[in-house]
């Protein structure tokens, strides 16, 4: 979603004739068309109401100031509580006690800790407020910003760009996705139509609105094509429900009408996006350099040279991805090595299954990227290149 790739200066191999903008603005002109249609259509109205545990809680942010032992009419063995000063949420600003968890497995909360706490209304006095976690937020922050800094010192002005895209993907999937799909709609339809959308966005934002980003999306479109269809076969073939976790057994007993099955296909598609456009974008960048340097270069002679660069890249990203995805079951792994688990049942096992899948229909994506992205990009370059040799154009850099 933005990867924000600096490549210097720009190819001189001039501007695209009339006809190749037209052609490009033809592919292009319906998927903007259908993308701003599926908005419209799958936009949530905001009426939902959701009711079951959990939902009434409220939530805040509070500093402790000191640790004690629980109220005599609520004490048990262990029990301890926390003077906290509420910074955020309900009674703030404003003092409370709130319960911490007590056993060998409770967190160490000292005084001086940012934590988070849940309010209910309906408890008991000096009951209301609990600990639910730490306050990450100041750290998260700060990272936040070291990340932000890294990526304008590398990318300079292309790095804004980069930062921008990230942040509308991120608000995008706050404001449309998770709403819709909490709705009723369609996970997949609605994933669909975020990743167009943050494509059409992201890739022209973090690269600039030229031909070579229209090639890199056509490429990202095709391939996501080729995921959502895997994807689609797979989960039905491989009887996946959607339901193997905490979050998506809550889910089914808050919110019926999502569709589990549906949203892991849509985490699937949108979680491939951001692995494709860096894809998408090198191969495209690649083929625009060769092409560059070699005013002689014809279509094939383009296409065979990126494609060598495309399958080191393939190698490296599938290994990357895949591994991301098993680094997620990490712990269930090692749960199912203690039970001696034959491997290929503990592989069967839906939670482990569905990661998985997710690596191999990801990894199946990234493959079909490369030639795709590469073909395209070589017809558009080397058509570029003859228009030059025809036009005396710009002499190549060496």
């Amino acid at each position: 979603m933005g990867a924000g790739h600096s490549h210097g200066e720009r190819p001189s191999l001039g501007p695209a004739p009339r006809h190749l903008r037209l052609l490009m603005a033809a592919l292009v002109g319906p998927l903007v068309l259908a993308t701003v249609v599926g908005l419209v259509l799958l936009w949530p109205d905001g009426d939902l109401e959701i009711t079951g545990p959990g939902v009434d809680v409220e939530r805040g942010t509070a500093r402790v100031q000191a640790v004690v032992p629980c109220a005599d009419e609520v004490a048990v063995e262990g029990c301890q509580a926390a003077e906290v000063e509420l910074l955020s949420g309900p009674g703030a600003p404003g003092e409370a006690l709130a319960l911490l968890p007590y056993g060998d497995q409770a967190p160490d909360v000292v005084a001086g800790d940012r934590i988070i706490v849940s309010f209910t209304e309906q408890g008991r006095e000096g009951e209301q407020y609990a600990f639910q976690d730490f306050d990450r937020g100041p750290p998260l922050l700060t990272l936040t910003i070291l990340f932000a800094v890294g990526v304008l010192a590398l990318s300079r002005w292309r790095g804004i760009g980069a930062l921008a895209s990230l942040a509308y993907s991120l608000v995008l999937i706050a404001v449309f996705t998770l709403p819709a799909i909490m709705a009723g709609s369609s996970p997949l339809a609605v994933a669909v139509v975020t990743a167009a959308a943050i494509m059409l966005v992201t890739l022209y934002l973090s690269h600039g609105l030229d031909m070579r980003t229209t090639v890199a999306m056509l490429g990202t479109l095709v391939s996501l094509v080729v995921i959502g269809s895997i994807g689609w076969v797979f989960t039905r073939v491989g009887h996946f429900t959607g339901l193997v976790d905490e979050g998506s057994q809550y889910i089914s007993g808050i919110a019926a009408q999502v569709d589990l099955r549906g949203l892991l296909l849509a985490g699937l598609v949108i979680g491939a996006l951001g692995v494709l456009d860096d894809v998408t974008v090198t191969q495209t960048w690649a083929v625009w350099e060769l092409a560059d340097v070699d005013p002689d270069a014809s279509t094939r002679s383009l296409f065979v040279r990126a494609m060598r660069i495309g399958r080191s890249h393939v190698a490296s990203t599938v290994n990357t991805l895949v591994l991301a995805y098993v680094g997620a079951t990490l712990p269930l792994m090692l749960v199912f090595s203690a039970l001696s688990l034959p491997f290929g049942i503990a592989v069967s096992q839906e939670i482990v299954a569905q990661e998985v899948v997710r690596g191999l229909v990801g990894g199946l994506g990234i493959i079909a990227a490369v030639p795709v992205t590469t073909a395209i990009a070589a017809l558009v370059a080397g058509r570029l290149v003859r228009d030059r040799a025809a036009g005396g154009g710009p002499s190549h850099r060496a």
